[in-house]
């Protein structure tokens, strides 16, 4: 099946405005990677569509082989919804149960040819939305102009306590031990590290914050919130390392770049995790 567009609009608006197919069909099929704009592979509901580009819907198509859900591909780049407590890449004891494994191996299965490189990364802890490149060329133009090209970082997380300033600017320097503990530092130490959170919803005992970051700094999230005095549940590094939730609950939900393969800005969304909104209610 085929659609050429007529009209600027995003992808699951358009799809719903001119397809005479129960919205929920739409969305299967958008999930379970059947849908192509100019023959790359869309999973992104608001993928900005423009007159002329082509829709095509392999209605035939499973859900392939990836174990998590694959937030935007390309063939230029795949950008996927990390689960808490997988490493991004390999480590001396950790080899294949990556993310970086997982997306080679299901991209090796649509084309044995295939190569991926890894754009940035989360910690294992930490759930969210992670950029792989598939060719060098794109990798070292994300890489090497990331800082700049980067226009929102936006992470979820629940943490110990309610604030007295329901929104604020933590301006840190850091350093980090020769144990990998990252630490505040003095003014003229370390690297600067600048954290904006703002008190998105609050139960008997935590808070559920909204935080943005002004600058990319190893650990810097869950220091910043130590530092107050409200670290993050599940923080076994830099908090309560008894206070028994089973993961870390940090997610980064919004990424926003400058994407030169369309010379526009792009957000990549994920919602987030169901364990988050239970605990709110508790």
């Amino acid at each position: 099946m085929q659609i050429k567009v007529t009209c600027e609009g995003e992808l699951l608006s358009y799809l719903y405005e001119n397809l005479d197919m129960p919205k929920k069909r739409i969305k299967q099929y958008l999930t379970h990677g059947s849908i192509y704009v100019n023959q790359n592979l869309i999973k992104q509901y608001n993928y900005p569509l423009f007159p002329g580009m082509i829709i095509s819907i392999d209605t035939n198509k499973s859900n392939g082989s990836f174990p998590f859900d694959i937030v935007y591909e390309d063939e230029q780049i795949i950008v996927v919804n990390k689960p808490s407590g997988l490493l991004c890449i390999a480590t001396l004891q950790e080899k294949e149960r990556t993310l970086y494994h997982m997306v080679r191996q299901y991209l090796f299965h649509q084309d044995k040819n295939a190569h991926v490189f890894i754009v940035h990364r989360l910690d294992k802890d930490t759930s969210g939305i992670v950029i792989f490149a598939k060719n060098e060329k794109i990798k070292n133009q994300l890489q090497e102009n990331w800082n700049e090209w980067v226009r929102l970082r936006e992470y979820t997380a629940i943490v110990h306590g309610h604030f007295l300033q329901k929104e604020g600017r933590i301006i840190q320097n850091l350093k980090e031990t020769k144990t990998h503990l990252v630490y505040v530092c003095k003014k003229n130490d370390g690297k600067k590290a600048i954290t904006r959170y703002k008190v998105v919803k609050e139960s008997a005992n935590y808070s559920m914050i909204g935080i943005f970051l002004e600058t990319g700094r190893k650990n810097q999230i869950r220091v910043a919130f130590q530092s107050l005095n409200h670290p993050i549940l599940g923080d076994k590094k830099y908090g309560d390392k008894h206070d028994g939730f089973p993961r870390l609950y940090l997610h980064a939900n919004r990424l926003k770049i400058y994407y030169p393969v369309i010379q526009k800005d792009i957000l990549f969304e994920v919602s987030n995790p169901k364990e988050f909104k239970k605990i709110m209610k508790s």
